[in-house]
């Protein structure tokens, strides 16, 4: 299908799609009420105003309250300014300007070569993406936590190793999971950078333990170890390893350990291979599911870390696996098994983004030197000069991708943004499925979601 050749029918393109868009937003199990943004806003404010323990802070009406480090509470402070419309509003732009920084680092900057219309739809297409949606309606963290460890690369990429490592820090000390990154610095024997990105992390805790002790010491002692806290580990929207195990049944913590080492050691083996190639987009992308899948807890919209490897899919000329594999993870269809995961189809079809997890690390092409840059495709205008005798026009090859999918529209171009080897639904009213019943309607895109 060609795209529309006047700007009257690429404006009438967009508009209709983002209608779409707008409607099945509007439909499935999508809108989170802002749940964990009120989390954060409602813990830091008792904390700050109130005299209240962090930890000790419930929404109102729920189980559920501050479950990170306490430097992510530091971090949030200055939410205790402003009132939880305008932290709303902050945490939107914030999330924005975040999701732009990791297109732009994924695609090299080659986005700016689809033109207004080939960015129209790449935005439509990542508005669909669950793992996005997800984040900004919960006004979850996960965008700025990766693009903090994106810049990392980027900076190593460049030549900036005196700050390298940094982001990587920051990240680690307000959600523990990006602590893997730390593994993938020292595997590409990056020490200097790894021992910042530590560095970093252990001064961040420490801040946070001297501007709250008493909150430091219980999250270190006790709320670290307690999952109940997070939610059940069996509720459908775990897709981590420990999500599968605990659907099936199997809640003995040496199962879990045991498949984590597997796990470790196939992101270990195949992570080695992609940097002896110089593949940095490759290593990075492997070691993001791998943080996904060995997490004790991975809720989807966790899962904004499966885009650095659907970007390195396009980058090693598989825009079609990434498109039908990022077109999947936009339908919601783990949340059919809310209900009820158990039988073949449950383990199948409830786990199913873990299943795209597994297999990306699993089958992921890597051992792609870094300096392959994939390509854009240019947008038409209806104004474009006539080809030159000189240049005569190229047809395209049959069976070529048109106008981008959400997942090359975010990823295509994302050959060289890691360091080169030169060192120069709500769909329950108890999102966590703590120990509340499922609602009447678990479609129902109006009630409380996870943090």
């Amino acid at each position: 299908m060609r795209p529309p050749a006047t700007d009257r029918g690429r404006i009438l393109l967009v508009t209709a799609v983002a209608v779409a868009v707008t409607v099945f937003t509007a439909t499935v199990p999508l809108l989170r009420d802002w749940f964990d943004l009120r989390v954060y806003h409602g813990a830091v404010d008792t904390w700050i105003h109130h005299g209240g323990r962090l930890y000790d802070y419930r929404v109102p009406g729920t189980a559920y309250g501050f479950t990170y480090p306490p430097f992510a509470a530091v971090a949030m402070l200055p939410m205790a300014l402003v009132g939880l419309r305008t932290a709303i509003v902050l945490a939107l732009l914030l999330n924005l300007a975040a999701l732009a920084l990791v297109v732009h680092l994924l695609t090299e900057g080659a986005w700016r070569r689809l033109g207004w219309f080939g960015c129209a739809l790449g935005a439509c297409l990542l508005a669909l993406f669950e793992p996005l949606r997800d984040t900004f309606s919960f006004g979850q963290v996960n965008l700025l936590l990766l693009a903090l460890v994106l810049v990392d690369a980027r900076l190593l990429r460049t030549g900036h190793d005196r700050w390298a490592g940094v982001g990587t820090g920051l990240a680690a000390a307000v959600k523990l999971t990006p602590a893997v990154f730390i593994g993938l610095l020292l595997l590409a024997g990056r020490r200097r950078a790894a021992a910042t990105a530590a560095a970093v992390a252990c001064a961040a805790t420490a801040l946070a333990a001297w501007v709250a002790p008493g909150a430091s010491r219980f999250y270190w002692t006790q709320a670290l170890w307690d999952t109940g806290r997070v939610g059940r580990l069996d509720y459908v929207s775990n897709q981590s390893l420990q999500g599968v195990l605990a659907r099936l049944g199997v809640t003995g913590h040496a199962v879990w350990a045991g498949v984590v080492l597997v796990v470790l050691a196939v992101w270990a083996r195949r992570t080695r291979r992609a940097l002896a190639a110089d593949d940095w987009p490759g290593a990075f992308a492997l070691t993001g599911l791998t943080a996904c899948l060995v997490s004790p807890i991975t809720w989807v919209h966790h899962l904004v870390w499966v885009l650095p490897a659907l970007a390195a899919l396009v980058r090693a000329g598989h825009p079609r696996t990434a498109g039908a594999l990022y077109a999947v993870m936009c339908t919601s269809v783990v949340w059919l098994w809310f209900d009820d995961a158990s039988g073949v189809d449950g383990f199948l079809g409830g786990n199913t983004y873990a299943w795209i997890t597994l297999g990306l690390l699993l089958r992921l092409p890597v051992g792609h030197p870094s300096d392959e840059r994939a390509t854009l495709p240019r947008s038409t205008s209806a104004t474009a000069p006539a080809p030159s005798a000189a240049a005569p026009e190229m047809t395209p090859v049959s069976g070529q991708p048109g106008p981008p999918s959400g997942a090359t529209a975010a990823a295509t171009g994302a050959a060289a943004w890691g360091p080169g080897r030169g060192r120069t639904r709500s769909p329950s009213s108890d999102p966590t499925g703590a120990t509340r019943p499922a609602a009447a309607n678990p479609q129902s895109s109006s009630s409380r979601a996870s943090s």
